[in-house]
């Protein structure tokens, strides 16, 4: 029996969405911390939370990140973006400096969350690792040298085109052994 609590997180987690159509409005201050937030909340290798995020609204900014990005055309119409870094100047010991991208995919998974149980729709938009994507988002943004793009989220209210897919196959589940 899976307990009531958890079933409204599973319910959010089989709802999420890569959501390409906005409405064009604009996402609050509010919404937009909130969703920080639990990107902020996810997992850290050693906990070093050597990620920063560049939150972009000014309309002028994401139109020439949406003309200048492949793939990221939804960004003319949404209401913000929500740039994933990570911060090579903060310090990871014991030879975890090679997991900060592992700890930015699982903020960026946790933004994609939370945008959805706010009704908001996102999708994740790869920087990483393709130095032609991640050169022109550092450029546009003004980031440090030591300060790597992983991931752009443009988020936005969705126009509702968009639909949840079912991705379970029990055909890869594979128990004891492979």
């Amino acid at each position: 029996m899976i307990p009531d609590k958890s079933t409204i997180v599973l319910d959010n987690i089989l709802s999420r969405k890569s959501v390409r159509n906005f409405t064009g409005e604009p996402v609050t201050k509010a919404c937009l911390l909130a969703i920080l937030r639990a990107g902020m909340a996810a997992p850290s290798a050693r906990n070093r939370q050597p990620l920063g995020f560049v939150v972009v609204t000014e309309r002028k900014l994401l139109d020439a990140l949406g003309e200048g990005l492949p793939f990221t055309k939804m960004l003319f119409r949404a209401g913000a973006a929500i740039v994933v870094c990570g911060d090579s100047g903060t310090a990871l010991q014991e030879g975890a400096s090679d997991l900060w991208e592992q700890d930015a995919a699982a903020a960026t998974e946790n933004i994609l969350l939370a945008a959805e149980a706010m009704g908001l729709g996102a999708v994740w938009s790869a920087l990483h690792p393709y130095p032609e994507r991640s050169g022109l988002a550092g450029k546009l943004l003004n980031l440090p040298a030591s300060v790597f793009p992983f991931s752009i989220v443009p988020v936005g209210h969705p126009t509702g085109e968009e639909q949840p897919k079912d991705k379970f196959k029990p055909e890869k589940i594979h128990w004891e052994r492979w």
